[in-house]
């Protein structure tokens, strides 16, 4: 299973409309199911970014689709990365 840690950070258009930041999340979450993408965990953070979402399924490649559609709605800009438990992050650097 892919695992991916995505950073957001909300666009000028995001921002202006932040009020509405909660329900494009809940259809994030919907679209991300129908296209084969687990959203283990959604947050709305302070600091340096606006929010992470912890994405997982069995082929990255939906996930980073999922994402590019996700960036294309044009309220939020993201950064993105592979996240690996003990188990994968062992095998990893085993080889």
């Amino acid at each position: 299973m892919a695992t991916y840690i995505t950073l957001i950070r909300f666009t000028e258009r995001g921002a202006k409309n932040i009020k509405k930041s909660a329900a494009r999340a809940r259809e994030f979450c919907k679209s991300a199911e129908k296209q084969g993408v687990k959203v283990q965990a959604q947050y709305w953070t302070t600091g340096g970014c606006d929010g992470v979402l912890i994405l997982s399924a069995n082929d990255g490649n939906k996930v980073l689709r999922c994402l590019a559609g996700l960036t294309a709605t044009g309220n939020v800009k993201t950064e993105t990365m592979s996240a690996f438990d003990a188990t994968e992050f062992t095998a990893i650097t085993s080889a």
